[in-house]
C-alpha cells in the first residue's frame, strides 16, 4: 500500500468544484489528508510525487462494460471464441481498462456464463490486473429476441449468444443458475437491436417473465440491468425496479416522467458511442453510413440525443460507457464517451467528468468511498497531464495518463525524472 503525498497538483475532486492547487496524502488504501496550497502536508517519511502542475482526479468508471466482447464485428464472432482463449482475452482487456484510467467497471453482460465472474474473482485475488469490477450474467432473452442466435438446423444452446428462456419458470431457472455462479448483476434484453435484425422499438419480454427475474434477484440482494431501447422497455424497468437501464433511446414523455419520479433508484448508461460509430465509422466492416441509415441507426441517434438531453435537464443520472468491444468501437477508447456527452448531449465538461467519477461511485454501490478526491475515500486516483475541464479529450491519450492508482497501489507509476523535469518522484 502507498504512503505518499502528491504535491504541486491541480485537484479535480469530482464534486463539481473547479480544480484548485493543493496536496493529497495517501496512506494505505485511503486518502488520508487533503490540503490547499503547497508544502502544507509534512512529507517526512513519505514518498513525494511532484505533479508539476498536472491534474489529480478520481479514477473513472465505465458503467456499461463488456470485457468478453473481443473487438470483432459480430455477435457470432464474439461467441465463437473458445472459452480458453476467451478468458485470456478478458484478462488482457481488464488490464487495458486500468491502463486507460478506468479504476471501476460495471459488467453489462458477458458472452459465456462464467467469464465475468471468473474475471472479477481473478482481479480481486490479485491473480490478474484490472479495475474494481461488478460481474454480469449473459444476456437473458426470449426466443426471437436480441441475443437468440440459435438455428433450427444446429440445435445447440451453446451457439446462442444469450440465454434463451420462454415463460416465468424457465426465467426462474435461468436466473437462479447465474446467481449460483456468483454474478453481481443479472442482465435482461427487453428490446431489440438493429444490428441483430430486430427493431430497437420491439419489446418482446412479458411482465410476468420480468417479474420472476426481479423476484429471484432481489431475494439474493443482487441487481438487475436491462438492454432497453424502446419506450415500453424503459417503462418496464421503472415498473419492476430494474436499477440499471442501458440505452433508453426511445423513452417517450411518459417514460421520462416515470424515470424522473424515481431518479434516485435508476442509472442510465446510453452507449452513445455505439450509435455514433455504427452510424458513421463502421464502413470498413460492411456498415456504410447509408447502410446504417437504412438499418435505423441515424434515426435512433437523433432521437437518443434529444431524449438524453431531456433526461439531463430532469436530473436523471446518466453515465458514460457502453458497448465498447466491437471492431469499430474498440476497448480502450472509452474516454471518447465523455467528449460525446459534451458534443451530442449538452453536458458541460465538468458535468461529464462528474458522470464518470462521482456517479461512478454511486453505480458501484460505494457512494461514500469512490468517485471523489476526499478524505477517507479509497485511493483510486489519476494523475493527468493537462486540464480535462478545459480539454476533455486529454483523457483519451494514454500518454497523458501519467499515473494510475487503485486501492492505494500504483498500477502505473509516475516516471522518475531528474532535475527540472515535468514530473518527479522522490523520497523525502
Amino acid at each position: 500500500m502507498a504512503n505518499v503525498v502528491f504535491t504541486n497538483v491541480r485537484i479535480l475532486d469530482g464534486s463539481g468544484e473547479m480544480p484548485w492547487q493543493g496536496e493529497v496524502q495517501v496512506q494505505g488504501n485511503r486518502i488520508a489528508r487533503i490540503a490547499r496550497g503547497s508544502r502544507a502536508i509534512p512529507a517526512n517519511g513519505l514518498t513525494v510525487i511532484d505533479g508539476a502542475g498536472a491534474t489529480l482526479m478520481p479514477g473513472m468508471c465505465e458503467a456499461h462494460t463488456h470485457f468478453a466482447w473481443n473487438d470483432q464485428p459480430s455477435l457470432g464472432s464474439i461467441q465463437k471464441m473458445p472459452v480458453e482463449e476467451h478468458i485470456l482475452w478478458c484478462a488482457h482487456v481488464a488490464e487495458r481498462y486500468l491502463d486507460r484510467g478506468f479504476t471501476s467497471c460495471v459488467g453489462a453482460a458477458t458472452a459465456k456464463a462464467r467469464l465475468d465472474v471468473v474475471t472479477r474473482n481473478a482481479i480481486e485475488s490479485g491473480l490478474i490486473k484490472g479495475p474494481r469490477y461488478l460481474a454480469a450474467s449473459q444476456e437473458i432473452t426470449v426466443a426471437g429476441g436480441l441475443a437468440d442466435e440459435t438455428l433450427p438446423h444446429l440445435p445447440f444452446e451453446e451457439l446462442s449468444f444469450g440465454a434463451v428462456v420462454s415463460g416465468p419458470e424457465e426465467m426462474r431457472k435461468c436466473v437462479r443458475m447465474f446467481l449460483k455462479y456468483g454474478v453481481d448483476t443479472v442482465k435482461l434484453n427487453l428490446s431489440g437491436e438493429y444490428l441483430a435484425g430486430i427493431p430497437a422499438e420491439f419489446t418482446p419480454m412479458t411482465d410476468a417473465e420480468i417479474a420472476t427475474a426481479v423476484h429471484e434477484v432481489k431475494l439474493r440482494g443482487k441487481r438487475l440491468a436491462a438492454h432497453a431501447r424502446s419506450a415500453e422497455s424503459v417503462k418496464q424497468c421503472v415498473r419492476h425496479g430494474i436499477q440499471i437501464i442501458y440505452h433508453a433511446s426511445f423513452a417517450d414523455e411518459e417514460a421520462l416522467d416515470m424515470l424522473e419520479a424515481n431518479k434516485e433508484k435508476h442509472f442510465v448508461a446510453p452507449g452513445i458511442a455505439w450509435l455514433i460509430n455504427t452510424s458513421f465509422h463502421a464502413a470498413e466492416y460492411g456498415i456504410t453510413p447509408d447502410a446504417a441509415k437504412a438499418m435505423g441507426y441515424h434515426r435512433e441517434l437523433e432521437i437518443a440525443c434529444e431524449t438524453l438531453q431531456k433526461m439531463r435537464k430532469r436530473g436523471i443520472r446518466i453515465l458514460p460507457g457502453g458497448d465498447y468491444g466491437f471492431a469499430w468501437i474498440q476497448h480502450g477508447t472509452n474516454a471518447k464517451d465523455l467528449e460525446y456527452f459534451v458534443k451530442y448531449l449538452g453536458f458541460s465538461p465538468m458535468e461529464a467528468l462528474i458522470a464518470a467519477t462521482k456517479l461512478g461511485g454511486e453505480i458501484m454501490m460505494r457512494p461514500k468511498e469512490l468517485g471523489l478526491v476526499k478524505e477517507g475515500y479509497l485511493a483510486d486516483l489519476l494523475l493527468v497531464d493537462g486540464d480535462p475541464v478545459a480539454n476533455i479529450a486529454v483523457l483519451q491519450d494514454p500518454d497523458r495518463i501519467l499515473a494510475v492508482m487503485k486501492d492505494g497501489q500504483f498500477h502505473k507509476t509516475p516516471e522518475v525524472r531528474a532535475g527540472r523535469s515535468r514530473l518527479g518522484l522522490s523520497a523525502a
